[in-house]
């Protein structure tokens, strides 16, 4: 009896990849080539555990997460939540943006923030955070958006900064957590876990919920004074008008880093670069100095100086500083900045001798000795000024040239003026022909 090809174990062990099942089916001529191929189907099977999801679903959600490590593993520098720990709360259907981009549940214990899958009871490892670990959160409005959402924006231990060139041996960084909530009511439903009758109280929005859940962990972690950062109009507001929003202040500039788009955020405690990775978090006890470089008549750049030291394993600080640069800012939004840049105390190295040396297409000139005694051209903040003198400049020759005089009616009218100061003096000339007849006579 000929051998058949095992069409079940095949479709398995090779799901989502059909090109290799049809090579397989053309390639299985003889009995003995049927007989190998559905002997490593059946290999396959036996190292690729069952799943109810198809393999093409099953890759999607793989893909940008970590492995699942065992229960003593580790993830963002911490120990790992369980899944035996009980859930105090949790809300499902969170579009979860960053690590990665999908809707999850996100589940508070008494010790851990994670995500799962919405028909899974096992944490996500690339999202599991201690509570303890936790070193800021902020609560910020989503730019750009019709109706009004919120994102908030958590950061474990040391991953607010991170460094442009990494050395090979530092270890790895974790990842922040950015997850977006409606303005909204929750759906009913969507809340559970041993504090859900408590969570109901404060329900009217997934804002006040979250800011309640997140408030009370962190106390209860020992982490009472980590208060949840907002936006402040009072603080810094944008000069942009929100077309989709009119009637509400951005409390964010849209900017680059490099070639990617984001917002800065100005606030209370820091300069918040997001929402595109990296994060990055710039608390003020950190930044060293701030500049404005290629200041252009519509927009400008934003230098910040970091300070980046750390301590070795001997104990010895490494001191070192960074510069994080943010490009095309709108010149209407200057005030704004540098006023939040003054009123933090921020100091300003724009017109520093380090900075002033930066110039653009420098021609250096130099002595019979070759010492240098000069450049031809100026610096970044000299030359932009010069150039917007001299479209100054231009604009009122042009004004100039354009002036008409009048038109011959309106010169008739300036002959009529003349006529009447000719009249006016030849009265004045009649006046002194009598005074000298009078003086004649006496």
């Amino acid at each position: 009896m000929a051998s058949v090809l095992d069409e079940k174990s095949l479709d398995e062990a090779f799901q989502g990849r059909p090109d290799l099942q049809s090579a397989i089916r053309l390639a299985a001529v003889g009995d003995n080539y049927i007989e190998l191929f559905n002997q490593i189907s059946l290999h396959v099977c036996s190292l690729t555990p069952p799943s109810s999801e198809p393999a093409s679903k099953k890759r999607r959600l793989d893909e940008g997460i970590a492995s699942r490590p065992a229960a003593n593993g580790t993830a963002n520098g911490t120990a790992v939540a369980s899944s035996k720990d009980p859930v105090l709360l949790e809300i499902k259907e969170i579009s979860v943006v960053i690590p990665q981009r999908k809707k999850y549940t996100l589940c508070m214990t008494s010790s851990h923030l994670y995500a799962r899958l919405p028909d899974s009871q096992e944490p996500v490892a690339s999202i599991s955070y201690a509570w303890k670990d936790i070193e800021y959160i902020f609560c910020l409005p989503v730019p750009e958006k019709t109706q009004k959402q919120y994102n908030y924006v958590i950061f474990p231990r040391n991953s607010n900064i991170a460094p442009s060139k990494p050395s090979p041996d530092s270890p790895s960084i974790p990842e922040p957590l950015v997850f977006t909530i409606p303005d909204s009511v929750p759906k009913p439903g969507t809340i559970g876990g041993l504090e859900a009758s408590s969570a109901a109280a404060v329900s009217d929005d997934y804002k006040t919920l979250f800011d309640w859940a997140l408030s009370s962990r962190l106390k209860a972690a020992g982490k009472a004074n980590l208060k949840i950062v907002q936006a402040d109009q009072k603080l810094f507001a944008s000069e942009q008008r929100q077309p989709h929003r009119p009637n509400e202040k951005a409390v964010f500039v849209k900017a680059f880093r490099g070639s990617k788009d984001g917002y800065l955020f100005f606030l209370p405690n820091g300069i918040l670069w997001a929402f595109k990775k990296p994060l990055l978090f710039l608390p003020h006890e950190r930044i060293s100095a701030v500049s404005y470089t290629s200041v252009l008549q519509r927009t400008f750049n934003l230098s910040i100086e970091v300070d980046m030291s750390s301590k070795s394993e001997g104990g010895e600080v490494e001191e070192s500083v960074e510069e994080f640069e943010f490009s095309m800012l709108d010149q209407e939004d200057f005030g704004g900045i540098d006023g939040f840049v003054k009123r933090h105390g921020l100091q300003d190295k724009s017109m520093a001798e380090q900075r002033k040396a930066k110039r653009l297409n420098v021609n250096v000139v130099k002595d019979e000795e070759g010492n240098v005694v000069g450049n031809v051209e100026a610096g970044e903040l000299e030359r932009a000024a010069a150039e917007a003198e001299q479209t100054a400049m231009d604009e009122e020759d042009e004004e100039e040239e354009d002036y008409d005089p009048g038109s011959e009616g309106e010169s008739e009218g300036s002959g009529t003026s003349s006529e009447e100061e000719d009249d006016g003096e030849g009265a004045g000339e009649e006046g002194e022909d009598d005074e000298d007849d009078e003086e004649e006579e006496l």
